[in-house]
């Protein structure tokens, strides 16, 4: 049975790659996944950009004596990224895009894709993995707090869990890079993506424009009422932002939004903490190995290093009650909230 490895071109998935060779596994393979939507390349970032990641790939490959497969997922992509976020997007909501891409596309329509002759599918993420008596995978942190990407995986589905390996998961970004240095591999100076999902080179506000367009409306300070200047769209913008603006004499941060009307919601920076919130409810929760009992966990809004204290409560219908130990200013609607019970991952729902 064959062993998978995501590969993007990049210096993590080419570490974990290599990783692997050198542990001797059978029947290992790489697949670049291309999900590129082709109008959104030609306006975004000139002819065929992906040819690039393809070309560190297959570099990767041809040094490792590993065979290359590309698979293209564009249809998916568009079908189950695309559409759901643009849909938050136009509800005023604020979608996490690469979390569903997990789920949905790079272990969900690629496991369809290849069918059983895949037993397992490695990557690049910094995560950890383990496995209880019971037989059932946990997800866990990664060492490196700023680099722990299981904010991204916390909606992956248990039958997922138990096929994927993160080969470098116990390692630092500095060891990947030096590794990578180490053995001399094509990726290895190569800059970290910071697109939407896997589409590198695509700038989220490009991405949102591009579908969505440019819609003006006034920017209101909802303290006072007064009409400080004009913002390009709802869309571009969610609770708690500050950056991007244009405002004079802040800090001002987003609070609310009224689709509607088009108007943009903000407050001073003197009272944005009485704006914060310290409960919220969350929706369609997914829990990677049981559902938990109510009680204390910690809780990541956002990808990044923090965790928050919080309660938990999970009512009848499944949906969760959080209660924060301290408020914050950027909880919005479409985000995931992420619960943590040490250094597990336990899974995630999304804030209402």
């Amino acid at each position: 049975m064959t062993t998978a490895v995501l590969l993007s071109g990049g210096v993590d998935s080419s570490v974990a790659l290599h990783f692997l060779r050198d542990q001797g596994v059978k029947d290992l393979r790489a697949y670049y996944l291309k999900v590129w939507l082709e109008e959104e390349v030609l306006s975004f970032a000139g002819d065929c950009p992906w040819e690039e990641d393809v070309q560190y790939a297959r570099s990767t490959c041809e040094r490792l004596d590993v065979p290359l497969e590309i698979i293209p997922l564009q249809t998916e992509y568009l079908e189950r990224i695309v559409e759901h976020v643009l849909a938050e997007l136009r509800a005023g909501r604020t979608p996490s895009p690469d979390v569903f891409c997990n789920r949905r596309i790079k272990f969900g329509a690629f496991l369809d894709r290849v069918g059983e002759s895949v037993e397992t599918v490695a990557s690049g993420h910094y995560a950890r993995t383990s496995t209880d008596d019971a037989g059932r995978a946990h997800l866990m942190r990664a060492p490196d707090p700023v680099k722990d990407q299981t904010y991204f995986l916390s909606q992956l589905t248990q039958q997922q869990l138990r096929k994927i390996r993160f080969p470098i998961g116990d390692l630092t970004k500095s060891e990947v890079r030096q590794l990578a240095t180490d053995w001399e591999l094509p990726a290895r100076d190569r800059k970290d993506s910071q697109g939407i999902c896997f589409l590198g080179k695509i700038d989220y506000r490009q991405f949102i424009e591009y579908h969505l367009g440019q819609r003006p409306g006034p920017i209101i300070d909802i303290d006072t009422e007064s009409r400080l200047g004009e913002h390009r769209g709802y869309w571009f913008y969610t609770i708690g932002q500050r950056y991007g603006l244009g405002l004079s004499g802040g800090p001002w941060y987003v609070v609310a939004k009224q689709m509607e009307d088009n108007v943009l919601f903000v407050t001073h920076g003197e009272h944005r903490q009485k704006r914060s919130r310290s409960s919220f409810d969350a929706r369609q929760p997914n829990w990677i190995a049981e559902v938990p009992k109510a009680g204390s966990f910690q809780l990541k809004l956002r990808h990044g290093p923090d965790l928050a204290d919080c309660h938990m409560n999970i009512g009848d219908d499944g949906g969760l009650q959080i209660e924060l130990d301290q408020p914050d200013s950027g909880v919005a609607p479409g985000q995931h909230a992420v619960i943590y019970s040490a250094e597990e991952c336990l899974g995630g729902a999304v804030i209402c």
